[in-house]
């Protein structure tokens, strides 16, 4: 009978217990050499590209036009009647405008115009901003709509029912119990036009008067300078909103001065168009107390340029 060939070592029991502790140590190492399989770097894994947050949109314009050439000749003689009468030279001049001094025409430009006849003095003026937002969260036009809704409640108009504020700038109302010529309208009132070469800066929050004919006391809206009487009752030339002009505007009246030496009203038009605030400054100084001022004249004249300023921005 053949024997089997021995091999030494343990056999039974003994054997096999050293067999399992050597299998269970290789698996305990193999573990420990391969890392982590879970934890953060699994949350990394699964975790996809950070989201990122879109910029706020531009706004629609990036340069602006000419305001001294903007305004057409026929328009200019009819806001400057007292022009007409004057030597060609000199007349060509006062139609020619005074451009305001501006550190970046891409930003602010003005012009500004003067006539002076018989019976009356007139001003007309223009300032147009570009507005840009330096917040990346806020639109060029929702800043503009910020700017624009400024002036409005400086000068004490409300907006119009039609006008839905943008989600950065909430609803403007007028300064509460504010009687016309006080903290509506301060001393200084803006937009108020000259002759004077005015200095824009690029992003000034509201622009300063123009010159040194700027009203010393407060404005009245219809009712007499610096006595604080509210005008008359609404008659539908009050200051006010207004419809139909740029994404919205408004329409500023406010006698300056009255005596026996004349009277002296302006008349401003607001409005804006994306990021674009455009201002329209008219004056009549009557050079006596015998002639009138016509107020539902110049707020057609001051509406009528603003019109036509509105469709330049739109070719």
């Amino acid at each position: 009978m053949q024997r089997k060939a021995y091999v030494p070592g343990r056999t039974g029991p003994a054997a096999l217990s050293a067999a399992a502790l050597t299998l269970g140590l290789g698996l305990a190492l193999t573990g420990c050499s391969s890392g982590p399989t879970g934890g953060a770097d699994a949350i990394d894994s699964k975790a996809g590209p950070a989201a990122s947050v879109s910029a706020a949109p531009p706004g629609r314009y990036r340069t602006l036009f000419d305001p001294c050439a903007a305004v057409p000749p026929a328009t200019l003689k009819d806001l400057l009647p007292g022009a007409a009468g004057l030597p060609d030279a000199e007349r060509d001049r006062a139609y020619r405008g005074t451009s305001a001094a501006t550190f970046d025409t891409d930003r602010r430009v003005g012009c500004s115009w003067k006539s002076t006849g018989p019976e009356a003095t007139h001003r007309l003026s223009l300032d147009i901003e570009r507005v840009v937002s330096y917040d990346t969260t806020v639109s060029d036009d929702d800043r503009a709509q910020q700017v624009y809704a400024r002036k409005q409640g400086i000068a004490g108009i409300a907006p119009s029912p039609t006008t839905t504020p943008t989600a950065s700038q909430p609803p403007v109302s007028p300064s509460a119990g504010a009687p016309a010529g006080t903290a509506a309208h301060p001393a200084t009132d803006e937009g108020a036009a000259s002759d004077a070469v005015t200095t824009l800066a690029g992003d000034q929050p509201e622009h300063a008067p123009y010159g040194p004919e700027a009203p010393t006391t407060p404005p009245a809206h219809g009712g007499k300078a610096g006595d604080g009487t509210p005008g008359a009752a609404d008659t539908g030339l009050e200051p006010r909103a207004l419809d139909g002009l740029g994404d919205v505007a408004y329409l500023d009246d406010a006698l300056l001065a009255a005596g026996p030496s004349g009277e002296r009203r302006l008349v401003s038009v607001v409005f804006r168009t994306s990021n674009v605030i455009v201002t329209v400054s008219y004056e009549e100084q009557t050079e006596s107390s015998g002639k009138a001022l016509d107020r539902e004249e110049l707020q057609d004249k001051a509406r009528n340029l603003a019109g036509l300023l509105a469709e330049r921005l739109e070719e």
